[in-house]
């Protein structure tokens, strides 16, 4: 059954005007050299309600030393005074700045030399890199926004959202000089705090190491990994300039240089920001629902490289599990936490023999299983074709490979060929047959060439793989026909059998027009989906999130609960957040709070209750 809701407006906003209008007002400094910067005329094709184009003054840095429960010391980060509470904001503070600061002659030096880049070795030619394209509509950034009172205009919001939820995505805190992939832009979480049904929302970006430098340097300094790299000239370039300005101290590798934009994680009473381009950066939320960066974490020197941005947490146990994986043997490294949150050691899984792109990976009680598919490192592709380092592989062979929970190495690993399978994400998966079995659910990726350049023409099948252990048969079929991803379950149901999944619906993908409930017990040739909710014309919303009634009650049904979801009327240029029904036939909208200001569409999410707050 499907159901729509109707808080849609028609009425219609000239973006591209106001755009004009608001980048005319911003001061900007460039070299004396250059009398327009070379990506302004990029700036009125954009519909941008906040991104900063100067040279910023300082801030002020708080010298702070955090220790956690195992007294390993967090590294400090820049941070800003936090804001009073406002009851009836209009928008954040704007980022034009009262006074203009010179840069060093070294930067402009340098940001002349990436301009050159940017306009002339490798301008942004493809859509998928291109800004104007890219961070259109509702992708495109906004500016901070301290913690702010919302309004609850439809229902009311359910006693047990008694805590955060808070979604990651990318934001870049400057306008793109050259070509920008989506997945690019700064980390910027936007926490929503419910309380005895009060809603608050802040907004702030992660304040990883590269964005501090690039913010107290008034400009960009490190290159884009997913759109910087087009091509063998680009990356000589790009990668000659990032030396320079590394040589004069512009930046130091040691304290990362990657994003924390992707999702979030909570174990060992920790809330961390991931991206899995770094360590992960740990947070924690304020008395008034205020979004602080503690710093990165690399659990004691134990974790010295990125992590998956998709760890899996075992709601019975506490563990977390997870892996990172890269361009040099071993390709795949998989490894575990405690309940404490202490890293356990590294399993280098050198039996992947090339590099794959590994977003996501799934665990069962007894096993976690990896995904080796047709995306990978492709530097034919970068040195001769222009293209990116990362593409697809036709003539590869998918496959899953699958490792006892607690290995110590790689010994039991095994591999199965899937032809034809290639996941981004994985939804659950979990033993049957007394362990000599596994089922696995997961969006399979049909046209997996277009996944990082046209997500437009991808088409995303949810199917149930199933493996005998004992006779290596793999069988697999759909049990959906639409094109659905970012797919949850209830959280406690993570590595055991599930029924029911809650998914995205692409129309077309990264846009997100709706949200399906699928039963998964069905047969084999029976569509899955027993319950839909779309958001209406022109309004698009991103991962949902399913958020349990009585999370603490072992015999609560699985589906008793909520389906949370951020919601842009692209129309009227509002933001919504809606609360769904779970149980019910229609994921009826039991409550739906007006934001104060739009909120972009971004990657995933996650609800943490008050209780672990508590803990942070």
């Amino acid at each position: 059954m499907i159901k729509s809701i109707g808080f849609c407006s028609t009425t219609n906003i000239n973006m591209d005007a106001f755009s004009s209008s608001f980048l005319s007002k911003i001061p900007i400094i460039i070299p004396k050299s250059t009398t327009t910067p070379p990506f302004l005329p990029y700036a009125h094709h954009l519909n941008i309600s906040s991104v900063r184009i100067e040279e910023k003054p300082p801030t002020q840095v708080t010298k702070t030393t955090t220790t956690t429960s195992n007294n390993k010391t967090l590294t400090p980060t820049a941070t800003t005074p936090t804001p009073s509470l406002k009851s009836s904001p209009s928008f954040p503070p704007s980022t034009a700045h009262k006074r203009r600061v010179d840069p060093p002659i070294s930067s402009i030096i340098f940001n002349s030399f990436d301009n050159i880049i940017n306009n002339f070795i490798d301008p942004p030619v493809k859509s998928s890199v291109d800004p104007r394209h890219v961070l259109s509509d509702n992708f495109a950034p906004v500016d901070e926004l301290p913690p702010t009172e919302c309004e609850v205009i439809q229902g009311s919001l359910p006693s047990c959202l008694d805590g955060a939820y808070i979604r990651n995505g990318p934001n870049p805190q400057y306008l793109p000089r050259g070509p920008y992939h989506l997945f690019d832009g700064d980390g910027m979480l936007h926490s929503m705090q419910i309380s005895q049904g009060k809603a608050i929302l802040c907004s702030r970006y992660v304040k990883t190491y590269k964005y501090t430098i690039e913010r107290d340097a008034g400009s960009p300094i490190l290159p884009n990994v997913f759109s910087g790299f087009n091509g063998l000239t680009a990356s000589a370039a790009r990668g000659a300039l990032s030396a320079a300005r590394f040589l004069a101290g512009q930046f130091n590798p040691v304290n990362g240089i990657g994003l924390a934009n992707t999702s979030l994680a909570f174990f060992g009473n920790r809330l961390y920001a991931l991206g899995e381009s770094d360590l992960p950066y740990a947070l924690r939320l304020t008395s008034n629902g205020d979004i602080e960066t503690i710093g990165r974490q690399d659990f004691d020197g134990k974790l010295l490289m990125s992590m998956t941005a998709h760890p899996k947490v075992d709601p019975e146990t506490g563990e977390a599990f997870a892996f990172r994986y890269g361009p040099v043997p071993p390709f795949l490294t998989y490894f575990h936490f405690d309940a404490n949150g202490r890293k356990q050691a590294d399993v280098p899984i050198f039996s992947m023999v090339r590099p794959s792109f590994l977003h996501d990976f799934a665990i069962t009680k007894k096993y976690a299983i990896f995904s080796d598919i047709q995306i990978g490192m492709n530097p034919m592709e970068m040195i001769f074709g222009g293209g990116s380092p990362v593409g697809s592989d036709s003539t590869k062979v998918p496959r899953l490979g699958i490792i006892p929970r607690y290995a110590k190495n790689e010994s039991q690993m095994r591999w199965f060929d899937v032809p034809g399978f290639n996941i981004i994400h994985a939804i659950n998966a979990w033993d049957e047959d007394d362990g000599n079995a596994i089922v696995m659910l997961a969006p399979n990726i049909l046209s997996v060439e277009h996944t990082l350049e046209r997500m437009d023409l991808i088409h995303a099948l949810v199917e149930k793989v199933r493996i005998d252990l004992r006779t290596g048969l793999v069988t697999r079929h759909p049990i959906s026909a639409r094109n659905l991803d970012f797919a949850v379950i209830n959280p406690a149901y993570v590595a055991k059998k599930n029924r029911y999944v809650y998914a995205a619906i692409g129309d077309p993908m990264p846009k997100i027009s709706g949200v399906v409930k699928l039963d998964v017990s069905k047969g084999e040739r029976q569509e899955c989906i027993v319950a839909t909710q779309m958001f209406g014309p022109g309004c698009y919303g991103g991962e949902p999130f399913f958020v349990a009634r009585e999370p603490d009650n072992p015999d609560a049904e699985e589906e008793d609960g909520y389906v949370v979801s951020y919601v842009h009327d692209e129309n009227a240029g509002e933001s919504k957040f809606l609360v769904m029904d779970a149980k019910s036939p229609n994921l009826d909208i039991v409550a739906a709070v007006k934001l104060p200001r739009r909120v972009p569409y971004g990657f995933h999410g996650l609800f943490v209750r008050q209780s672990d707050l508590d803990k942070l």
